[in-house]
């Protein structure tokens, strides 16, 4: 969930893709998307694509850099629907040896292309993932609000994310775009699981008038909006919100009423060919699980490896899970809703 705001010529150009392929047309970076990824098997250095926040990169660098794989590897840092859309393009052909994404994405290009090996992590994961895919954190997402500011505009909190489209909140909130941020099916997923998508589609379309131009293409956008006082009332990560009030700024949170629904992002390694790059590439990604989840924990503290525990106020109290598995399929499908509420 990479805290990067596109331009509007991504943006249009990677939703136009997903009505095609499902994020398969977004712009690439200048590495040279169509071609061989033999430059980076023949190069010495992992190349690690990436789409995580600025905190996860800085931890993955600090725990690799205090671990003997300084100099060792190189970082690319993408969007998720921009780094989802070569995957989802490129294939085996993506030119990077690792990969630190969104579990979706990468459970969908390993369905389509076969294009991971497997991993080998010594630590266990709570819960049960494909063999070619181990987790590094989770998001979960929440209503937060500036405290100063529901006050002075005499707003009610809301408890649930269908109390955004009351028309009280006509501008004052600000939520993430689905077309440009993975934080956005969060809400999304809550919303259909709670009111089926004709409900959902009803909820949307309010939601999105009252938020006007606060529609974000980041799914940091909206809390930076309410600590700036911009808007009294917003949807994103819940643990930004929760280190915000911990640190003493005007915001607190709330679960929502429909649910809270969970994103994890991990490491996979591609298979091309290269025993000993591949090996290099796992044993990178087992130091950073083994390593540095606990400063990785300090940021994004929900448990997911046997042996830790999560602080009760760092996880929702109605943790729920989608129905359907999470696939690059069912996110175009989830975008076509959205798009037609604007």
């Amino acid at each position: 969930m990479k805290k990067k705001t596109k331009t509007i010529a991504v943006l249009l150009a990677a939703v136009m893709a997903v009505t095609a392929i499902g994020f398969t047309g977004c712009a690439g970076d200048g590495v040279g998307s169509t071609s061989s990824a033999s430059s980076s098997s023949s190069d010495s250095k992992v190349v690690i694509y990436c789409n995580s926040d600025d905190e996860a990169v800085q931890v993955m660098k600090d725990t690799l850099d205090a671990n003997g794989y300084k100099g060792k590897y190189t970082f690319q840092t993408f969007g998720t629907s921009e780094l989802g859309g070569k995957m989802m393009a490129e294939g085996k052909n993506l030119e990077c040896d690792m990969l630190a994404m969104s579990s979706f994405y990468i459970d969908s290009a390993q369905k389509k292309y076969d294009m991971f090996t497997d991993l080998s992590i010594d630590k266990k994961t709570q819960k049960t993932y494909g063999s070619y895919y181990t987790p590094m954190l989770a998001n979960q997402g929440a209503i937060f609000y500036n405290t100063k500011l529901i006050k002075q505009e005499k707003l009610p909190v809301p408890k649930s994310l269908k109390d955004l489209a009351k028309s009280e909140y006509a501008g004052e909130i600000s939520v993430p775009d689905i077309s440009g941020s993975s934080t956005a099916w969060l809400m999304i997923q809550a919303l259909i699981s709670e009111y089926g998508e004709d409900g959902t589609k009803t909820i949307l379309k309010a939601i999105y008038k009252n938020a006007g131009d606060n529609l974000e293409d980041s799914g940091s956008g909206p809390i930076k909006k309410v600590l700036a006082g911009e808007c009294a009332i917003g949807f994103g990560l819940r643990h930004q919100a929760v280190m915000d009030k911990e640190n003493g700024d005007p915001i607190d949170y709330v679960d929502p009423t429909e649910g809270d629904f969970t994103l994890t992002e991990g490491f996979a390694v591609l298979n091309h060919g290269d025993k000993t790059k591949e090996k290099l590439a796992n044993d990178m990604a087992n130091c950073i699980i083994t390593k540095g989840r606990a400063a990785m924990m300090k940021y994004y503290p929900i448990a997911l490896y046997q042996g830790e525990t999560t602080n009760k106020k760092h996880i929702a109290t109605n943790s729920k899970e989608f129905s359907e598995p999470l696939t690059v399929d069912l996110l175009k499908k989830h975008i076509a809703l959205s798009e037609s509420c604007k």
